[in-house]
């Protein structure tokens, strides 16, 4: 392909040198000829034979000349060419690499042109080629970590309890069964942040009563809420009430945000949850008290299996997964997400169109 590439730009030169030449050859032949044959009939010489020999000459130095220009114009333009494709080959070889599986492979941008600004997005894919896959590898890690712990939990008993080493009691087999459902809510999450990926999150668009949802979702932390001894106050305004939105995936964005704030809130600490109009969008926002999150880690806990407390446990800190499917429900909507923490509180917000689109299938770009 570079040797056929070549061929083609060398070709391109050759019929502007022939052009030029014959334009030359044109001229000579009717410009210089006639007033070579003026000037002899001005000083009485025949210009037969003369001018005959005088064109004859002309023509081999035109042809000489030709051949000159020909060879020099190859020369230069096979140098020149050559140097203009190295960038192209530094490109190929690197997508050859990056095929490969090499995703280190970069071209280095040595000029400020047209083939810089495709090397510049050559780096860019390379770039998020190697993040992408730095994700899976973490992703198989994390899942492989998450589903450890729980499958070891249930081997090691069922080989008791098979061995007669364990006796089945109520809270043996209570906890079994918690471990089974942590499984299946594990492999839940997997499968709806495999949706939000793949782009595959289908929208029943509906009218909904936001304080009724926000209600019900409550009632269901009640435990939690009792038992810790949180403070909990819901504020909606009235002009944010109503929305449209698929109440399923309304109803996860929120269970999701509610038992972040109840996990993470200290004993007798408060959380809030809130809404109100901001023009075009729906404003939810859930706030809960506690030692807040550091500012490095604050752009990361959207990343699935991102956990800003490095050292909390899986039981307490779940496997990281809420807020990525929060982040990707919201987008399925059309709608942003966001957090701070400050002032002794952490809020995070979901902002949603007031009017979304009638569609059953959102894509995300």
């Amino acid at each position: 392909m570079r040797t056929t590439l070549l061929l083609k730009l060398l070709i391109v030169n050759l019929p502007a040198i022939f052009v030029a030449m014959g334009v030359v050859w044109v001229a000579i032949d009717i410009l210089a000829a006639d007033y070579f044959t003026t000037l002899m009939e001005e000083y009485s010489i025949s210009p037969a034979d003369t001018h005959a020999m005088f064109v004859d000459a002309v023509h081999r130095y035109m042809l000489s000349a030709i051949a000159v220009a020909v060879g020099l114009a190859i020369l230069l333009s096979f140098v020149l060419t050559r140097q203009v494709l190295k960038p192209l080959r530094a490109m190929q070889d690197a997508t050859q690499r990056l095929s490969d599986g090499d995703y280190d492979a970069r071209v280095a941008v040595t000029t400020r042109d047209e083939l810089a600004e495709l090397a510049h997005a050559l780096n860019s894919m390379a770039d998020s080629l190697a993040h992408t896959e730095e994700l899976r590898r973490r992703l198989v890690a994390d899942v492989a970590h998450e589903l450890r712990t729980p499958l070891t939990n249930l081997r090691g008993y069922l080989e008791g309890f098979a061995d007669g080493v364990v006796a089945p009691s109520p809270a043996t087999l209570d906890m079994l069964h918690s471990e089974v459902v942590r499984l299946e809510r594990l492999v839940d999450d997997l499968h709806q942040l495999s949706q939000v990926d793949a782009s595959e999150i289908e929208l029943r668009l509906e009218d909904i009563d936001l304080s009724h949802l926000v209600d019900r979702l409550v009632a269901l932390q009640r435990s939690t809420i009792e038992a810790r001894e949180l403070s909990f106050k819901i504020m909606i305004s009235p002009d944010a009430r109503r929305l449209t939105a698929d109440p399923d995936k309304l109803s996860q964005i929120l269970r999701n945000l509610l038992e972040n704030a109840c996990r993470f809130t200290p004993v007798g600490g408060k959380v809030r949850i809130s809404s109100k109009g901001e023009g075009a969008r729906h404003l939810i926002e859930v706030a809960n008290t506690g030692p807040g999150i550091a500012p490095d880690d604050m752009s990361r806990i959207f990343e699935r299996f991102y956990r800003a407390e490095k050292s909390r446990s899986r039981e307490r800190g779940g496997a990281g997964i809420g807020l990525a499917i929060v982040k990707g429900l919201a987008e399925a909507h059309g709608g942003t997400v966001g957090a701070e923490s400050r002032e002794g509180w952490t809020r995070i917000w979901v902002k949603l169109p007031r009017l979304a689109a009638q569609a059953h299938r959102v894509t995300r770009e």
